[in-house]
């Protein structure tokens, strides 16, 4: 049995017990940062000054024997689409460039409260629009495990960088699986909340109805603790709901065992995954059999159809909130001259400030709601969505969870998926089933492929029910070493 205790829980207990200081921490976190950065490529900004200026002041606190936040003096990276006050914020876009917002987003106003030190923003696909990573206008990211891989996307910044262990946990955004995606790629944890669990004031929005922001980190126990800071009702976001929030690191503390679980499994569903990720996937299964779960197996009829409801809405979505990006206000401008019109200023900052991916989606998106597809398309798509939630419904009637592999292999090369969007978009197949519904998703390490890749496990819970997901994966976690490996491919 490993312990369960990660890099997160560890910093923050030596601070708080003096053995540490906070800026020590954080300046052996920038030290990591700028050695991997030449062939990592995850950040897009590194707040140097400003996150040293807050580890002195939990310092100072300590000092003075102020009580601490529960994240004290622990450096925490966040995904370049959200707000940070006065450090750019670019979603990974041209049409963003040289943006810094002048307000934070709710959950880093959380995590500045509790005491974390936000070490800067990590690189996304643009807008979140991407599976690997490598849409972004700031170079592509690598994956830690193997620099010639994918991380995964649109997380694969924040993922990468906790893989690496230059900070103990990072942000990320989730639409259709862009945490627990990138979480699989680079073997570590990665939690998506419920729906209107996290607010999503200040993240810049892809698609509004799925979006969702949520911690990535080595250990179950250390996500907990971030999601337990940055969870709460917002009175800044409509969507933000009004559910209390549990002591989710007292449900991970206490998982020893998986006794009266649960889960299950439909297999028809995960026919044809790689080999390497069958076998793992079982092999989890059968651990956590042994700690006393009940595996059973369940159908989900019409998760085969979320990936073409999924692209339908979010490019839906997006076409909508992306047009607020048109040079008049913020953000990129394309060069003009005294006879341009407005509308050619509109027209060619969008050509070029867009990448190939977003401009794809956008352009999808608004056929599917455009007079006479609306019906055929975009009503069609919500409708089946409510079958998948109904699908979920149905299955938490017999069991606590479902599980799934995360992914159907490993990370795949660099460029091997850029020049076919079908078979990167089928890379989240598993994923996306849980930002239709709305349901929380965690994704876990559970093994390594023949090449030493890593492989992830994903469990969903019913909405509002974090706390069995983390009772679950802790218990496999204190039962395996799959996340206590580390890659060779970087430097710690």
């Amino acid at each position: 049995m490993s312990d369960a205790r990660g890099p997160l829980a560890l910093a923050r207990d030596a601070v708080a017990r003096g053995e540490r200081t906070a800026e020590s921490i954080t300046r052996e976190a920038l030290a990591a940062i700028n050695r991997q950065e030449p062939s990592l490529c995850a950040f897009t900004a590194v707040a140097t000054e400003q996150a040293l200026a807050q580890a002195v002041a939990v310092d100072q606190a300590r000092a003075r024997g102020a009580a601490l936040g529960p994240l004290a003096g622990v450096p925490i990276a966040v995904k370049d689409n959200i707000s940070t006050r006065g450090v750019a914020t670019t979603a990974g876009s041209k049409v963003l460039a040289g943006y810094v917002p002048p307000y934070d987003a709710t959950v880093i106003t959380k995590l500045a409260a509790a005491g974390a030190i936000v070490i800067g923003k990590t690189n996304c696909d643009e807008f979140a629009m991407g599976s690997s990573t490598e849409n972004s206008a700031y170079g592509v990211t690598a994956n830690p495990w193997a620099l010639d891989r994918a991380p995964g996307g649109s997380s694969g910044g924040s993922a990468a960088t906790v893989a690496a262990r230059a900070v103990p946990a990072s942000l990320g955004s989730d639409t259709g699986g862009s945490i627990r995606q990138p979480a699989a790629f680079c073997g570590i944890v990665g939690l998506k909340p419920t729906y209107g669990r996290v607010s999503r004031f200040g993240l810049l929005a892809f698609a509004s109805s799925l979006d969702q922001i949520g911690p990535l980190a080595i250990t179950v126990d250390d996500a907990a603790a971030v999601l337990s800071v940055i969870a709460g009702h917002d009175g800044h976001d409509a969507t933000s709901a009004a559910e209390a929030v549990p002591d989710w690191t007292g449900v991970a503390t206490a998982a020893a065992d998986a006794r009266g679980l649960r889960i299950g499994v439909p297999r028809a569903f995960i026919e044809g995954v790689d080999p390497a990720v069958a076998q793992a996937f079982e092999a989890a299964l059968a651990t956590w059999t042994r700690l006393g779960a009940t595996v059973v197996d369940i159908a989900l009829p019409n998760a085969g159809l979320a990936i073409p409801v999924y692209y339908l809405i979010a490019t839906a979505e997006a076409s909508s909130n992306l047009a607020r990006y048109d040079g008049a206000r913020y953000g990129y401008r394309t060069t003009l001259t005294p006879k341009d019109s407005l509308r050619e200023m509109y027209e060619r900052t969008r050509d070029e400030g867009f990448g190939a991916e977003v401009k794809r989606r956008i352009m999808l998106g608004t056929y599917v709601l455009s007079a006479g597809y609306y019906d055929a398309y975009y009503l069609k798509a919500q409708q089946v969505r409510a079958k998948v939630r109904d699908d979920y419904a149905a299955a938490f009637a017999t069991v606590d969870v479902v599980a799934t592999p995360t992914t159907p292999t490993a990370a795949f090369k660099l460029g091997e998926k850029t020049a076919d969007p079908l078979q990167m978009y089928l890379a989240d197949i598993f994923t996306v089933s849980a930002n239709l519904a709305g349901v929380p998703a965690l994704s876990l390490p559970c093994g390594f492929s023949p090449e030493g890749l890593p492989i992830g496990c994903q469990l969903t819970a019913r909405m509002w029910d974090e706390g069995t997901l983390i009772r679950a994966g802790t218990a496999l976690q204190q039962a395996t070493d799959w996340h206590m490996r580390t890659p060779s491919g970087v430097t710690p």
